[in-house]
């Protein structure tokens, strides 16, 4: 008998009960279950690159108008490098990366992606032999894995270009957080999004979360999803989804998410399949603003891609965003999700702010931290696609088809940070738990915020010229948060400030 894992909605919903193909669904009772906003992934932008196994150079993403980064130059502009000098790159950790539908090709992609770029190699991937002290790459997946292949040309199931849209997202959390973290172990825990009872994505994904905190699948888990607060129903309803963070606070587990990619904007879908509205007053995404939740949003990455070894400025290189703001090796992203909560009150850790920062009054701030987020200097992801243009994405006027592509977003923020977490957690010998304290904590005191962040003070998030945006400012801002990484210094003073 499936054992039931929990009831996550207070009326008529249903529970979750683990069966042999993963986590079923098992609705009890006629009544209708609360309206969900559909949750969509935070990619904002992607461009293919090229249609083989061989990454695209330099040259070839300058003349598409980017710069692509290679994990080596992630890795220097961040200052990743001492870390990993020392034997710390997460090894012994495990991050959950939550996505819907996932990708059937994945464990291929992620050895192209590791073979291409020199990458420490996992179990799990096609064609390693499993080796005692390799990490693994795993899969957990909710009702089943929808295949990324055609469907019949009759079928009314979900669109193909949904399913690659997310499977795309798979490509970069699962890529991005092995290459900033190589020794830690990755689960990819997937849920179907298909409307059921009225209830759309984010009930299922949270379920499925509670799942991995209750029985310690990870230390770590990375969100590259989220909706506008304004989409809910209700304050409440949003509020019925905190169980799973709820536990991993008290589990030990740190919960992270993707702070959003619409600027200080947000949109709802009113009804289904008729296009989004969007809505009148700024707005923040859900789940990064909850307090138990540490929000990342997004910046312009404007250093060298060809630099390995250090953080070195690039203001000529494409885009032109960088070249506006010469001498900067980060700029605010115009996209980055973030503003003032209209349901969560300010957390006490948020009083604490470097000086210079922007206010945060009576409402929680969003987000907490920042990282590379702009698709023009976005990071190169490998993704396997049906041939022939049956999965669905366009890549301009064409196709999309199997290959190499630069990506930008939030979520390229945010399972990045999930990696160098991973790499706390082994400093720390086990999981650090809800780390905004600890961050904040170091944001208040004047020497170490200087040594531990790379503060953000140009850029501004008015993406859409109706809503009212918010600039990057010295300290804390509704952009960037605390600012980016310096992470060979910050993550042993987190570890110690989580304990102070």
């Amino acid at each position: 008998m499936a054992p039931t894992v929990r009831r996550w909605l207070t009326a008529g919903a249903g529970s979750l009960a683990l069966a042999a193909t993963g986590l079923v669904l098992a609705p009890t009772g006629g009544a209708q279950a609360t309206a969900y906003p559909e949750v969509r992934p935070a990619v904002a932008e992607y461009t293919q690159m090229t249609a083989g196994d061989t990454p695209p150079t330099q040259a070839q993403c300058a003349s598409a108008g980017r710069r692509c980064f290679s994990p080596q130059a992630i890795r220097a502009a961040y200052n990743v490098g001492p870390l990993y000098a020392g034997g710390l790159d997460g090894r012994g950790q495990t991050i959950a990366i939550v996505d819907s539908y996932g990708s059937d090709t994945m464990a291929h992609d992620l050895h192209v992606f590791d073979q291409a770029f020199g990458l420490q190699a996992m179990c799990g991937e096609e064609g390693v032999a499993c080796a005692p002290g390799m990490p693994t790459f795993s899969e957990l997946h909710l009702q089943g894995s929808p295949a990324t292949k055609a469907p019949p040309p009759k079928s009314k199931g979900t669109g193909q270009e949904n399913k690659s849209a997310w499977a795309l997202e798979v490509a970069l959390d699962v890529e991005m957080a092995h290459a900033m973290a190589p020794g830690a172990n990755i689960l990819l825990v997937t849920t179907p999004t298909a409307e059921t009872l009225g209830v759309q994505g984010l009930p299922q994904m949270m379920a499925a979360e509670q799942y991995v905190v209750d029985h310690h699948l990870a230390t770590v888990i990375s969100q590259s999803f989220g909706t506008a607060e304004g989409a809910f129903g209700s304050p409440q309803s949003l509020k019925n989804l905190r169980h799973a963070f709820e536990a991993a606070a008290q589990n030990g587990v740190t919960v992270l998410a993707s702070s959003g990619d619409d600027g200080s904007s947000g949109s709802k879908k009113t009804p289904v399949k008729k296009g989004g509205t969007t809505l009148p007053d700024p707005e923040v995404g859900y789940p990064a603003s909850d307090p138990l939740v540490t929000g990342v949003g997004g910046t312009y990455l404007c250093t060298d891609t060809n630099a390995t070894s250090g953080r070195v400025v690039d203001s000529a290189s494409a885009p032109g965003k960088c070249g506006q703001f010469p001498g900067q090796a980060e700029v605010g992203w115009t996209f980055s999700g973030g503003g003032f909560s209209s349901v969560f009150d300010r957390p006490d850790y948020q009083a604490n702010l470097p000086v210079g920062s922007t206010p945060i009054g009576t409402q929680r701030g969003v987000p907490d931290i920042g990282l590379q987020a702009s698709s023009g200097t976005g990071a190169l992801v490998y993704l396997s696609l049906p041939p022939d243009g049956q999965g669905g994405l366009k890549c301009g006027d064409t196709p999309c088809s199997t290959g190499w592509y630069d990506i930008g977003g939030t979520s390229l923020a945010c399972p990045e940070w999930a990696g160098l977490v991973a790499i706390a957690d082994q400093i720390n010998g086990g999981g650090l738990g809800p780390i905004n304290p600890a961050l904040y904590k170091l944001g208040g005191d004047p020497a170490k915020y200087a040594q531990d962040f790379y503060d953000v003070t140009t850029g501004n998030n008015t993406a859409d010229p109706n809503v009212p945006g918010f600039p990057a400012t010295t300290g804390w801002d509704p952009v960037t948060g605390l600012g980016t990484p310096n992470a060979a210094k910050l993550l042993p003073d987190l570890v110690a400030a989580a304990h102070s």
